[in-house]
């Protein structure tokens, strides 16, 4: 078990990507608080994972709800090891249709939270030299132009893991970053749906966007979580992973 007796905050854990997380962390022997907004999912998710988690529901667009999700780790397993931060919203938005009270809250829940958690997690983070793993996009770099306020958000928390690991190398506490591309979650089946895509429409991808012949899987990203919050990567830090079916900088997409 990789992961054997460590207690680890996933936020958005209630699923897709974060409960993937929550559960592989589970199954490699750690104890997980599962942070959430809805509460029939994250019953769910616990009921699923049994003693080795609990639930914790809170708004991360609230500045106050840091110190509240640290804390109920703490009561629940008694110590934090590791922080994922991995819950955010992807609001579809342009320089045209961009607003003051989106872009705020935006930036409250992806970029804001994840730097006060890490705040709050602190003290213990130092004390156990635990780890943190922020759950980021390849948006980071440029995104999409209908996800403009989401890719901004992005950019901002890859430099936060850079910054802080730079930071805080020397206190023991580990600070990496994964940018994920294109994931199948019940979210983004839904979603795609809603703007006009077809029930079938993760079977007829463009080779450009999968060019392995489908879209990567929530299981897929926890599956390289666990090496991150693991001690198999001890010392790194500050390193920022691309997951994502092609190349990233210099691409030259080929058609198939």
């Amino acid at each position: 078990m990789r992961l054997k007796d460590k207690v680890i905050i996933v936020t958005g854990g209630t699923s897709g990507i974060g409960q993937a997380i929550a559960e592989r962390c589970v199954a490699e022997g750690a104890r997980v608080l599962v942070h959430g907004i809805v509460r029939a999912d994250g019953e769910a998710v616990v009921k699923k994972l049994g003693a080795a988690a609990a639930l914790h529901l809170d708004d991360l667009a609230d500045p106050t709800s840091a110190g509240r999700i640290v804390a109920a780790a703490r009561t629940a397993f008694g110590r934090v090891d590791a922080l994922v931060n991995n819950a955010a919203i992807v609001p579809r938005s342009t320089l045209a249709t961009a607003t003051v009270e989106n872009f705020d809250r935006t930036m409250a829940i992806n970029v804001r939270a994840p730097f006060f958690l890490i705040q709050a997690a602190f003290p213990e983070l130092k004390a156990n030299q635990g780890c943190v793993l922020n759950i980021g996009s390849i948006n980071a770099y440029s995104g999409e132009a209908t996800l403009l306020d989401y890719s901004i958000s992005k950019g901002a928390l890859q430099t936060l893991s850079r910054n802080l690991a730079n930071a805080h190398g020397t206190d023991r506490v580990r600070i990496n970053h994964l940018n994920v591309g294109w994931v199948l979650t019940a979210r983004e089946y839904a979603d795609q749906q809603k703007w006009g895509q077809a029930a079938d429409w993760p079977e007829h991808l463009p080779a450009v966007f999968a060019p392995s012949g489908r879209l990567m899987r929530p299981e897929e990203i926890a599956a390289a979580a666990v090496y991150w919050l693991g001690d198999e990567s001890r010392p790194i830090t500050g390193s920022v992973v691309e997951l994502e079916q092609f190349s990233v900088f210099g691409r030259n997409a080929v058609k198939i």
